[in-house]
C-alpha cells in the first residue's frame, strides 16, 4: 500500500509542475495532493506536523487564487476592458497548444487583441496588454515555485524507498 501511495505521490507531483505551466491542470491543488500521499505513505515512520499541512494546503489556496485575481487586477489597474481579460484567458488557453512560445506570447497577444476590439487606443492597449502579461508571468512563476518545492519534497521522501519497490518487482 505504500508504495502505491508514493507511486500516485511522484505521479501527483509531475502533474502538479507540468498544470503550473498548462492551463488546464491545477497545477498547487495536485502538488499539494502528493504531499498528502508522501504524508500517509511515511505516517509509520515519521510524524509530518499537521501545522506544516495546513500551511502548504493554504499556500496551494493562496497561489490557485492569485492566478486567477492579479493578471484582471493588473489589467483593470491600467485601465483595461473585459475585452482584454478575455483575450488574455482565450490566448492562455490557445498559448498552451503553442508550445512554450505559445504559452509566453498568446496570453500578451490576446490581452492586446481583446483591448484593440474595444476600441481602446493603440498605445494603452499595449499597456494594459504588458500588464496582464506581467501578471501571467508572476503567477506562473508563484505556481512554478510551489510545484518545483513539492516535486523536491515529494522526490526527497519517495524516491529512495519507491526505487527499491521498483527494483524488486521488476
Amino acid at each position: 500500500m505504500d508504495a502505491l501511495l508514493l507511486l500516485l505521490a511522484v505521479i501527483c507531483a509531475v502533474v502538479g509542475l507540468i498544470g503550473a505551466v498548462a492551463p488546464a491542470l491545477p497545477g498547487p491543488p495536485v502538488s499539494f495532493l502528493a504531499l498528502l500521499f508522501t504524508a500517509f505513505a511515511y505516517s509509520d515512520e515519521h510524524n509530518f506536523p499537521l501545522w506544516g499541512m495546513v500551511a502548504a494546503g493554504v499556500v496551494a489556496l493562496v497561489v490557485m487564487l492569485l492566478d486567477y485575481f492579479i493578471p484582471i487586477w493588473l489589467a483593470n489597474k491600467t485601465g483595461g476592458s473585459k475585452y482584454g481579460v478575455w483575450g488574455m484567458t482565450i490566448g492562455i488557453f490557445v498559448g498552451f497548444f503553442g508550445g512554450v512560445t505559445g504559452i509566453i506570447l498568446f496570453p500578451f497577444l490576446g490581452a492586446l487583441i481583446g483591448e484593440l476590439l474595444a476600441k481602446t487606443p493603440t498605445e494603452k492597449a499595449f499597456k494594459v496588454a504588458a500588464m496582464s502579461f506581467v501578471g501571467f508571468m508572476l503567477t506562473t512563476g508563484l505556481k512554478l515555485i510551489y510545484s518545483l518545492l513539492t516535486l523536491v519534497l515529494v522526490l526527497c521522501f519517495c524516491g529512495t524507498a519507491l526505487w527499491d519497490y521498483l527494483k524488486h518487482i521488476f
